[in-house]
């Protein structure tokens, strides 16, 4: 019996958006323990091949708290009173109780955060699809930046790969900001897994990267069983 041990990275805000369509919509206690399943997934590996993780990094920011101008209420919206505050803080607080959880919290470019209409929209008004006076407010989007995440993911594969300290990385995400870190990691002898949670990704990643794995599936047929 073979035994590796394994790091697992998620990308916060990538993890969130597609667990919710994915899964559907929870509450913050119950998303944290969804996260947590869904990475203990990737552990069984296969007959001969024993996982031992780590840690699980869990990459993030703290909910946004100011005053952000809204276009179309023609108006300030307080952040700091809407649902997803205290859900993203509890949610938090979830992981960081969790044994192996490593939670590394960047910050929000809050100065040029902004309410702006969703690409789909713009797209339907510059196609004559809707008119102006059809706008809702639902067709606007809360757009903030996260800045340092990018960074400290690459520091965190750097060093482990450096250091010897994991036979496998599997990060979950949907973008290629880690291609640098991961041909690192690789040139150290690390095999880099990338589960993009089934969403499709640029053809060229797969020289960077040791395979594509993905626990989706898994996870939906284990939800279906508890019905």
């Amino acid at each position: 019996m073979h035994e590796i041990k394994t790091a697992i990275l998620v990308d916060g805000g990538f993890y969130r958006k597609r667990a919710a369509n994915l899964f559907g919509k929870k509450g913050a206690v119950e998303s944290a323990v969804e996260l947590e399943n869904y990475c203990k997934m990737h552990l069984k590996q296969g007959r001969n091949i024993t996982s031992y993780l780590y840690r699980i990094f869990y990459y993030d920011c703290p909910p946004c708290d100011k005053n952000i101008y809204h276009p179309f209420l023609k108006r300030g919206v307080n952040l700091k009173k809407q649902e997803m505050y205290d859900w993203m803080n509890t949610f938090l607080n979830e992981l960081k109780s969790k044994r192996k959880f490593a939670v590394r919290l960047g910050r929000l470019s809050e100065s040029d955060a902004a309410y702006t209409l969703k690409p789909n929209t713009v797209k339907s008004l510059f196609s004559n699809k809707i008119r102006f006076e059809q706008i809702t407010e639902d067709d606007f989007i809360l757009n903030i930046k996260q800045k340092t995440m990018d960074m400290k993911l690459g520091t965190d594969i750097t060093s482990m790969a450096l250091k010897k300290q994991v036979d496998q990385i599997i990060l979950i995400a949907g973008d290629s900001d880690f291609v640098p870190a991961a041909k690192l990691a690789r040139r150290e002898g690390i095999d880099f897994i990338l589960d993009p949670m089934g969403q499709n990704i640029n053809p060229d990643l797969n020289e960077h990267i040791d395979g594509i794995r993905s626990k989706v599936k898994t996870l939906l047929k284990k939800q279906i069983k508890q019905f």
